[in-house]
């Protein structure tokens, strides 16, 4: 059985009013004999529907955490939607892992989705979860063989156009979810407040599954409450004001709310006093910024982590903190380190890919160059390709969105940067007679392909086109990176600083 059901069930009987879930703003409760009782039904109620697999697109609440936990009680996949996919990703996402049912708190953008794709549905129907409605649309498509240990796929947020979906099963998922409850002395005294979407696998499973293990209260106020908006939008004033509202002791939290926390009790914001641990993740976090978190007193820890080892791999926890480090590895894992330096994890790992079977166990090869220090604390050092994580943890893919720049008549060549940062610029290479204000036009044309965290922010026009001779284009016809961001650093940091 799931031990976070099982942890319901007993939590339901032992302390049943205990609050289990405080969700929306002005908050509404819900107990954990509620949440028991909830789950249940909706188990039942799916049950009766001739669904196989279910997507789930909805706000941060109640709702969501019933959906996601009758699922698992039912013993259907659920796959989570992330809210800044844009409609194509979402339709890819719909056919790759053969749904037939979605459940959402917004019908008419999913009905707009399915019109907008093509994908033919049945008229849904209301229910209730928690305090919340929600909607069950059937969809006419074909299924598609899941493996049986599948109990959510959760898709990358797309460091191409059309995103993998990631396999886990039931036990991975608890696994990782215990090991963060237990070295972050998780316990039922705890509030913790759900920054991230639950779409999110980091926020998933330690932000839901690990408190609900110990019987504390999540709070999931929803996304504008937060101040949360597509993929990058952050209303800080909503941020800051909700960390204290809800006496959060924990968050989960990625670099630019960490930069945006730190900044405002810098310029006299109220501390969350509260606080007693704030892990940060999703992208690489500057040994300055943590710096400055310590300096104000934040109990801010770093770790690291990956969709295929089910969202965390090792944290730094109490005790056991070494800031520029991303910590010590979880109880459950294992890395070795190829020859080049690549960090290769075991111990809790993914079943595959949709589609793909090539995975047969053992270890996983991260993508991502690092060490161990002789007390055990693991350090990452930089990334084997091409990919980078924008401040935000969203995975883009520069040569994609160049691909999708360089279709416009008026660019020649461009060179696309945004790791660890707010938001992406390029340098733009113009074709001969254009004017500044058709590069506008082709950043924007490009930008309307592209969901928004993919999208280019800012942009400096090249002093001349990359040549080989001066260092910057292969001779197979491929930008160099880092000499490119070396020529342009002056630019490049100009574009940042006047944002």
């Amino acid at each position: 059985m799931s031990q976070v059901l099982a942890a319901i069930s007993h939590f339901a009987t032992r302390t049943p009013d205990r609050v289990a879930i405080e969700s929306g703003f002005p908050c509404e409760t819900v107990t954990y004999a509620a949440l028991s009782a909830e789950i249940s039904a909706m188990a039942e109620m799916l049950s009766r529907h001739d669904v196989s697999a279910v997507a789930l697109a909805a706000d941060n609440g109640a709702a969501w955490a019933v959906t996601d936990l009758a699922c698992l009680a039912a013993g259907l996949p659920v796959v989570p939607v992330p809210h800044f996919f844009s409609p194509a990703q979402i339709g890819h996402l719909f056919h790759t892992a053969g749904l037939n049912g979605i459940i959402t708190d917004n019908p008419e953008r999913v009905r707009a989705i399915c019109e907008q794709m093509k994908v033919g549905f049945i008229k849904p129907t209301a229910f209730t979860a928690g305090p919340h409605q929600l909607y069950l649309f059937l969809l006419t498509i074909s299924k598609v063989k899941l493996p049986n240990d599948c109990a959510k796929v959760t898709f990358t947020s797309g460091s191409t156009g059309e995103p993998k979906g990631v396999v886990l099963s039931q036990q991975v998922m608890e696994q990782v979810a215990r090991s963060l409850a237990d070295v972050t002395g998780a316990c039922a005294s705890d509030r913790h407040l759900s920054l991230l979407p639950y779409a999110t696998l980091l926020e998933n499973i330690g932000g839901l599954y690990a408190p609900l293990l110990v019987g504390a209260t999540v709070c999931a106020p929803g996304f504008e409450a937060v101040g949360l908006s597509g993929a990058s939008g952050l209303d800080v004033r909503r941020f800051i004001g909700m960390l204290g509202a809800s006496r959060a002791t924990t968050c989960i939290m990625i670099p630019q709310m960490l930069h945006a926390l730190v900044a405002a009790v810098e310029a006299g914001a109220p501390k969350p006093e509260a606080l007693r641990y704030v892990a940060v993740g999703g992208a690489a976090v500057s040994t300055h910024l943590l710096e400055r978190a310590a300096n104000l007193g934040l109990p801010v820890f770093e770790g690291y982590g990956l969709s295929e080892a089910a969202s965390v791999v090792a944290v730094n926890y109490k005790g056991e903190n070494r800031p520029g480090s991303v910590g010590k590895l979880l109880p459950h894992a294992q890395i070795s380190f190829a020859d080049d330096g690549e960090i290769l994890v075991s111990g809790a790992l993914f079943s595959g890919y949709l589609g793909d079977s090539s995975f047969a166990g053992g270890f996983w090869p991260t993508g991502d160059i690092g060490y161990l220090d002789s007390d055990g604390f693991l350090y990452l050092t930089g990334r084997k390709k091409h990919i980078f994580i924008t401040a935000f943890g969203r995975n883009v893919s520069p040569e994609w969105v160049e691909r999708e720049l360089s279709i416009e008549p008026a660019v020649a060549q461009c060179c696309l940067f945004g790791e660890a940062r707010p938001f992406n610029v390029a340098v733009i290479v113009p074709r001969q007679g254009v004017d500044q204000s058709h590069i506008e036009m082709a950043v924007q044309a490009a930008n309307a392909r592209l969901p928004d965290y993919a999208r280019i922010s800012a942009w400096q026009m090249a002093e001349r086109p990359f040549s080989i001779a001066d260092g910057l284009w292969t001779g197979t016809g491929r930008v160099r990176r880092k000499q490119v961001y070396t020529y342009y650093k002056e630019a490049i940091e100009a574009l940042y600083e006047e944002s």
